[in-house]
């Protein structure tokens, strides 16, 4: 399904931008690798006792997979509460960079703050990565209702796939629910790939994979951090080298 173009009057009314946000979800390969994903969280929602309301709950609210998954584990090993939700906290903070780079491009003037609390939640990787290829194809004054549909629609692919898994859990080879779960860094890691646009996002990316195998060797327990921070903060320079 391609999009209307910016100023055709089928994007007049927030109502069509929100449908045609819901519609979106069937033009990427991303929809069908969250769904895999989150047949494979259902499955270790259901592996490690957790009831489906729980199971749903956690789709819903927490909205990412790593973080559902450090949670399922933290909670389901006996840890408390408290460590689980610090465990959830630190792993949430990848998001923060994703929110500040897409929020810019939703406001208006008269935007109000209210407005922008959804489509935060909504921001994870599979949203961040398709605001960057969709944005640019919708009249800034209806991309708030635009991403709030497709937030809104990836949720919902996302809780039935968490449920299909749920169910599945007892005939589901340990070593399929792996694969799939793999499945997704794998995807935006090809996604990130097609989106780089300019070269720094190029030096960022194939820095960040070319120095994440050095700093493992050290051992820190912070590897990604570490090589993701060295290789942005290194393809920022090269940006602003290259804007003098």
């Amino acid at each position: 399904m391609s999009l209307p173009a910016l100023d055709s009057p089928r994007w007049q009314g927030s109502t069509a931008a929100f449908l045609y946000g819901m519609r979106s979800i069937t033009t990427t390969i991303l929809t069908l690798v969250l769904f895999a994903t989150y047949i494979g969280i259902g499955a270790l929602a259901h592996d490690t006792h957790f009831s489906l309301f729980w199971a749903l709950a956690s789709t819903l609210f927490v909205w990412a997979g790593p973080a559902q998954i450090i949670l399922l584990v933290a909670l389901g090993s006996g840890a408390t509460v408290i460590q689980a939700a610090l465990a959830v906290t630190v792993s949430a903070i990848r998001l923060f960079p994703m929110v500040v780079s897409v929020l810019p491009m939703l406001r208006m003037p008269e935007t109000k703050k209210r407005q922008l609390i959804l489509p935060s939640h909504f921001i994870a990787v599979t949203l961040w990565v398709e605001c960057f290829r969709l944005m640019p194809l919708v009249p800034r004054e209806r991309r708030i209702a635009f991403v709030n549909g497709l937030g809104l629609g990836l949720v919902l692919s996302s809780l039935t796939a968490t449920f299909i898994g749920y169910h599945l859990a007892a005939n589901l080879p340990p070593l399929f629910g792996a694969a799939i779960l793999l499945l997704t860094p794998l995807a935006f890691l090809l996604s990130t790939a097609r989106n780089c646009k300019q070269l720094a996002d190029v030096v960022a990316l194939v820095l960040g994979l070319a120095l994440f195998p050095l700093v493992s060797l050290f051992n820190t327990g912070v590897d990604i951090l570490i090589s993701g921070v060295s290789a942005g903060t290194i393809a920022y320079g090269v940006h602003r080298w290259r804007r003098r």
